[in-house]
C-alpha cells in the first residue's frame, strides 16, 4: 500500500469498534477476507501490528490505540468540514441525557465531555442493566448511554436505536494477596474451581451467564457464589478478607490486600459501547462522547499495571 486513505482509517477504526473482523466486515459491506487482506497491507504501511488476534476476536495493541487515537481525531476533523457549529452540535440549549451503566470510565468520560463541549447541558444517570438502558433509549427518556455486551451476545435493540463500541477488553481475577496462587503471574479458571466467588447480577446483556459457561469449559460449575451488587471498596474489602475471589473488568485498580491477575486463555471478555437515539442525537455529538469515551478509557488502562 503506497499511500493512506480515509477509508484505510474507517476500517481500523470499524474493527476496534466491533471487536472482530467478521463484524467490520459485516458493518462495512465487505467479506472478511477482504477485510483481513486490507488489514494486513495497512500494518504493513505503519510498520507494526494494530490489533491481536484471538478466537475471541481483536484487541489493539499499545501501538494499535496511539494509532486508532489518531485515526478517530483525524476523521472527526473530516467529517466537522463545511458542518455549522450549532445547537445540533452541542451548541447552548441542547441537553443530553446521558446514562450509564457500571463502568469506570465514567467520570473521565463526563470531564471530556464538558470540555469538548461546554455550552451542552450534560444530566447523567446510572443504569445497571444494559437491557434497560436500551428500553430507556427507545422510549426517548435517555439520548445516548454507555452499556456492555460480550462477543457473541451483540446488544439487542431496535431500528430506534444504533450503537458503536469503545472496546473489547479480556476480564481478571482480583484474589486476595495471600491467595495460594498470589505469586502466579496469570492463573487458570480451573485453578479456582474451589474458591468462592462474588457474581453481580444479571446485567441485562449476557452477564453472568458467559462467566458460568467459562466455568462449564474449564470443567467445573463454582461451589460457592455470592451475588454482590454494591460499592467497588466493599467488594476489595471482602476480597481482602479472604471471603472470596471475583471475576473484574480489565482497568479495575486494587486496593491493598488484593491482587489482580490475567486468566490463562482470555476465557472471558467484555465491550463497552456506546448507544443513542437515532435521530434524538447529532453525528456531531455521537462522534465527540465516543472520542471521550475511547480517551477515558485509554488512561485508564495506561494506569492498569496487570493490563499493560
Amino acid at each position: 500500500m503506497e499511500q493512506l486513505e480515509l477509508r484505510h482509517l474507517r476500517l481500523v477504526c470499524a474493527i476496534a469498534d466491533t471487536g472482530a473482523l467478521r463484524r467490520a466486515a459485516a458493518l462495512l459491506g465487505y467479506s472478511q477476507p477482504a477485510v483481513s487482506t486490507q488489514l494486513q497491507r495497512i500494518e504493513s504501511y505503519f510498520g507494526g501490528e494494530l490489533f491481536l488476534r484471538s478466537r475471541a476476536g481483536v484487541l489493539p495493541t499499545p501501538f494499535g490505540v496511539k494509532v486508532l487515537a489518531q485515526a478517530r481525531d483525524v476523521l472527526a476533523q473530516v467529517d466537522a468540514i463545511g458542518r455549522p457549529s450549532d445547537a445540533g452540535a452541542g451548541g447552548a440549549g441542547q441537553v443530553l441525557r446521558l446514562g450509564a451503566t457500571n463502568t469506570p470510565i465514567l467520570s473521565g468520560l463526563v470531564v471530556r465531555i464538558r470540555r469538548a463541549l461546554p455550552q451542552l447541558a450534560l444530566t447523567v444517570s446510572s443504569v445497571y442493566s444494559s437491557a434497560q438502558i436500551v428500553e430507556l433509549l427507545e422510549s426517548g427518556e435517555l439520548d445516548a448511554a454507555i452499556g456492555t455486551d460480550y462477543p457473541g451476545l451483540e446488544l439487542q435493540h431496535s431500528q430506534a436505536v444504533a450503537h458503536r463500541g469503545i472496546v473489547t477488553e479480556p476480564s481478571f481475577v482480583a484474589l486476595p494477596a495471600d491467595h495460594r496462587l498470589a505469586d502466579r503471574s496469570e492463573v487458570s479458571l480451573s485453578e479456582l474451581a474451589e474458591d468462592a466467588w462474588f457474581v453481580t447480577p444479571d446485567d441485562g446483556a449476557g452477564w453472568p451467564g458467559v462467566f458460568y459457561v467459562a466455568c462449564q469449559v474449564a470443567g467445573f460449575h463454582p461451589v460457592t457464589v455470592h451475588q454482590f451488587l454494591g460499592d467497588m471498596r466493599q467488594l476489595q474489602d471482602m476480597i481482602a478478607a479472604g471471603l472470596g475471589v471475583a471475576v473484574v473488568q480489565a482497568t479495575f485498580r486494587p486496593s491493598a490486600g488484593v491482587l489482580v491477575k490475567p486468566l490463562t486463555g482470555r476465557p472471558v471478555w467484555c465491550r463497552y459501547l456506546l448507544a443513542w437515539q437515532l435521530g434524538g442525537v447529532s453525528e456531531e455529538v455521537v462522534e465527540t462522547v465516543h472520542r471521550c469515551a475511547t480517551a477515558a478509557y485509554r488512561d485508564l488502562a495506561v494506569q492498569a499495571s496487570h493490563l499493560r
